[in-house]
């Protein structure tokens, strides 16, 4: 089964804007999992850029200001909400691109829908009422992790909350289930499912292939099944592909196991491109 609706969202503005259709070629949403520093934000944005440019996929930048949900307090969180939009403004400047980062609070919702072009409601968080409806009046799109501990067709409710606030440019995103201790597993039936709801889909790569806690103080992952799973679900069909990248994932601050080194992502997406071709061909 494959997805049917061909809704489409459409993030950004201008030349850069990025559109999202479960029945046109993906679009990407990538970055590093957390923001470290501008020159850092900047060589991966650059080398994104240029590759996605290369390959003819829209793409939209992604970065955490703050790791909210780490699984210690050793953990690190990030470089705070003012520097982190200082920061995306700048490489919208630069390279004209979306960009899109997680909200965590109903505060923070509003003031950073002024920079940011895509809100995102972390897993944990999808089904907090007054943070969809804040998120929903920015005006912005959004983009909804489906909870770890929701089916897909639950989804509906949380689709509902967002749009009966008056925002229809969703998008759900997939990014595995909870089965057992310290593991997910992702269902490809929750991409068509979730696309019959009424939203385009994005399948989240790498987060589906974490471990929660599975390092005893932080979460493990297995990067390795991150082309496995991403081949699976653009063969079903998708909106957009989410996959965080580092240059150095194994020393990075938060996700190292999950993230795809940044030197892989050419093949990967060429792979993918060929699999998109196949399932959305007419």
């Amino acid at each position: 089964m494959t997805v049917k609706n061909n809704l489409k969202v459409v993030a950004g503005e201008g030349k850069g804007a990025v559109s999202f259709s479960n029945t046109e070629r993906f679009s990407l949403i990538a970055g590093p999992c957390q923001m470290e520093s501008r020159d850092h934000a900047f060589m991966i944005a650059g080398t994104l850029h240029e590759l996605c440019a290369k390959l003819g996929i829209g793409l939209v930048y992604k970065s955490s200001f703050d790791k909210a949900n780490r699984t210690s307090l050793s953990g690190k969180r990030g470089i705070g909400l003012d520097r982190a939009m200082e920061i995306f403004t700048d490489l919208k400047k630069e390279f004209g691109f979306p960009v899109l980062t997680d909200i965590h609070t109903e505060e923070q919702c509003a003031v950073v829908a002024e920079t940011v072009d895509v809100l995102q409601i972390p897993a944990f968080l999808s089904r907090q009422t007054d943070l969809l409806v804040a998120a929903a009046k920015t005006g912005r799109v959004i983009n909804v992790k489906k909870g770890q501990f929701l089916a897909p067709w639950d989804m509906k409710n949380v689709l509902s909350k967002l749009n009966e606030s008056g925002n229809p440019n969703v998008l759900l995103c997939e990014r595995g289930a909870s089965f057992g201790y310290n593991t997910l597993v992702s269902d490809m039936r929750s991409l068509p499912i979730m696309a019959s709801l009424g939203a385009p889909v994005v399948f989240d790569a790498t987060h589906s292939v974490q471990q929660p806690g599975g390092q005893g103080g932080s979460t493990g992952g297995q990067r390795e099944f991150v082309e496995t799973l991403s081949r699976a679900a653009v063969a079903v069909g998708i909106a957009g592909l989410f996959v965080e990248t580092h240059e150095d994932p194994d020393n990075a601050p938060s996700d190292g196991p999950n993230m795809v080194h940044l030197k892989d992502m050419p093949k990967l997406l060429e792979k993918l491109l060929a699999f998109d071709a196949i399932a959305k061909a007419a």
